[in-house]
C-alpha cells in the first residue's frame, strides 16, 4: 500500500510520501546511488519527495510545510540548499515558472507540463502529444542543453 499526505502550500496542493521507515530506506538508497552524502535532514527530505517510489513536483516551501509537519527540524534556507544539491547530482529537474517561482521534478525524462495559473499547480503533460521538429540554432560557442516547455493553463 502506498502511503502518502497532502500537505498545502499557498494554493498550491502537494502530496508528499509519509515518513515511514520504508520511505526513508528508499530515501536513503536514491542519494547513495547519486553518490550523495546521505545526512539526516536530506535522508529525510528525499523520502518525502521519493520514498513511495511515485514521481512528484514539488516547491521548496511545500517540503519545507512537510518536513515540519513530520516534526523534522530543517530551515527553508536548507531546503533550497538540498533542492539545489539534488538538482546538481542529476535526482531533479528544476521547472521555474513566472521567473521566480520554482517547482522541482522528481521525473527526469524529458516531459512537457502544465501550469494552471489559477491553482499554481505544475502537472506533467502527456508526453506523446508534444511534437518539437527544429529549435533555433544555438549561437556560436553555446549549445543546447535542455528545453522546457511549460504551457500555461487557466480554468474557464
Amino acid at each position: 500500500m502506498i502511503r502518502t499526505a497532502v500537505f498545502p502550500y499557498d494554493r498550491c496542493m502537494t502530496v508528499f510520501a509519509l515518513l515511514t521507515q520504508t520511505a526513508t530506506d528508499h530515501g536513503s538508497r536514491w542519494l547513495t546511488q547519486a553518490g550523495l552524502r546521505p545526512t539526516r535532514q536530506r535522508v529525510t527530505l528525499a523520502a518525502l519527495l521519493v520514498g513511495d517510489g511515485s514521481d512528484r513536483h514539488a516547491t521548496a516551501e511545500g517540503l519545507f510545510a512537510a518536513a515540519a509537519t513530520c516534526d523534522e527540524r530543517v530551515s527553508l534556507a536548507t531546503v533550497y540548499n538540498t533542492l539545489r544539491a539534488f538538482c546538481d547530482a542529476g535526482l531533479l529537474r528544476e521547472i521555474t515558472v513566472d521567473g521566480a517561482k520554482s517547482y522541482f521534478d522528481t521525473d527526469m525524462c524529458d516531459h512537457p507540463h502544465f501550469y494552471w495559473e489559477d491553482t499554481a499547480e505544475l502537472t506533467d503533460a502527456p508526453r506523446d502529444a508534444l511534437e518539437i521538429r527544429r529549435l533555433p540554432q544555438a549561437p556560436a560557442g553555446a549549445k543546447v542543453v535542455a528545453v522546457d516547455v511549460v504551457i500555461r493553463l487557466r480554468r474557464d
